[in-house]
């Protein structure tokens, strides 16, 4: 890095996954390897090939947001404002920002507000009003979480959304990273999703990817001999993003840095024969490396993708021997444990690395079982300790995305060991 770039530091994480509510409760069931995907409650799945995903356990959207918040939102909203006020109390931060021009807000999303839409959108068909209600033209737009905690929570510095799919969740990080080296000391960063809605879960399956598999024990399996597809998630992971001085003044804590970024791009649309560009894949990785600095051999453990699509898994295994060669770091996915929640999930994945070197443990791979046939990797089949702290995280999008990310972690803060 050179000198005098500010530097790009998490303090904050806020967890709303299938795994629990806050940091805690996900790190527990990432070291405990429990699978938290079961049949959807939101809506009745049946007549559905796939009936299973991931939901969020105990989740009350009124303990995170006041009334007119929850008239005006969408669930995915709901999830993202409980998120944001957990990365900001773990980061010891206020709930209003003292300095507005000094905090942005930056997120991923891939589809919006599917449950409102698809509640707007029953009554205009179907009821006798012929109407939507007033708030339809911004709950369900993908932009609204992030101008709803602008406001909410008065970030009046550069903000934005992005949409990459899976691989957004990513570059909502490296956009963050921008801008603290731009000037704006505190960036709220990452992603939460709801697909899981009748006509969300109608377009995804759609793509042919999703899972029919009549067991959520073993209906998503990346890597694995038997991978039948995935299985669709909601909720994800927010970050408190700061400049290290900034961090530092206020005796913040620091679970690791954002060091390195890469994205590529396929151009090529996602069809039922397609696997992705494993060379554009790569390239993104090699990309990471570089701006971190840091020696492919270097990488403690990698985080894929692991889509659980057979023929998308073989080729991310191609990418990543074609980054690491002869050397290859230990892989290890907790998606398995509570299914793809797209954007969320590449952020999660953020989440359970700054959390492995926080309690000084890398968690062990939920799967596979049989590795499948082109799929061979050193997948981490036990705890151990890191030894280089460094994490390459790894997404792709449908429709080309490529995104990785290189994460420092911060010394274990004493008595957090597992």
């Amino acid at each position: 890095m050179s000198a005098g770039v500010a530097r790009a530091v998490v303090t904050g994480i806020g967890v709303v996954a299938p795994s629990g509510i806050g940091a805690d409760a996900h790190w527990r069931t990432v070291l405990a390897g429990t699978r938290r995907t079961g049949p959807i409650t939101l809506f009745d799945p049946a007549g559905y090939p796939t009936r299973f995903g991931g939901e969020v356990p105990g989740f009350t959207a009124d303990s995170y947001a006041d009334s007119r918040q929850l008239v005006q939102t969408d669930r995915w909203t709901h999830l993202g404002f409980a998120a944001t006020r957990l990365a900001l109390a773990d980061a010891g931060l206020p709930d209003r920002a003292p300095d507005p021009y000094g905090y942005a807000v930056t997120l991923a999303s891939s589809s919006g507000g599917n449950l409102f839409g698809q509640r707007e959108l029953q009554r205009l068909w179907g009821g006798t009003s012929r109407t939507v209600g007033a708030y339809q033209s911004i709950a369900w737009f993908y932009a609204a979480s992030v101008g709803q905690l602008s406001i909410h929570h008065q970030f009046k510095g550069p903000s934005g959304v992005l949409v990459a799919e899976s691989a957004g969740g990513l570059d909502s990080l490296a956009h963050a990273a921008r801008a603290v080296r731009r000037g704006t000391p505190v960036v709220i960063a990452g992603a939460t999703e709801c697909p899981l809605s009748p006509y969300a879960l109608a377009c995804q399956l759609r793509s042919g990817l999703l899972s029919d598999v009549a067991d959520p024990e073993r209906a998503y399996r990346p890597f694995d001999a038997t991978a039948s597809g995935y299985l669709p998630a909601e909720g994800g992971a927010v970050f408190v993003v700061e400049e290290l001085g900034h961090a530092l003044a206020r005796g913040a804590r620091v679970y690791g840095e954002v060091s390195g970024w890469g994205s590529t791009h396929d151009a090529a649309h996602t069809t039922a024969e397609s696997t992705g560009d494993p060379a554009q894949y790569a390239r993104a990785m090699r990309l990471a490396l570089d701006r971190a600095g840091v020696a492919a051999a270097g990488i403690d453990v990698v985080l894929p993708d692991a889509l659980g699509v057979p023929r998308y898994d073989r080729s991310e295994a191609e990418a990543l021997r074609a980054v690491f060669a002869d050397r290859p770091p230990p892989v290890t996915t907790q998606k398995p444990l509570t299914g793809r929640a797209y954007q969320g999930g590449s952020a999660l994945d953020v989440a359970t690395a700054l959390l492995a070197f926080a309690h000084d443990t890398l968690p062990a791979s939920a799967g596979p079982d049989e590795v499948a046939e082109g799929c061979e990797l050193d997948f981490l089949r036990e705890h151990r300790q890191p030894r280089s702290r460094l994490a390459l995280i790894c997404a792709r999008g449908f429709d080309g995305f490529n995104s990785a990310l290189v994460l420092r972690g911060a010394a274990p803060m004493r008595g957090e060991a597992s």
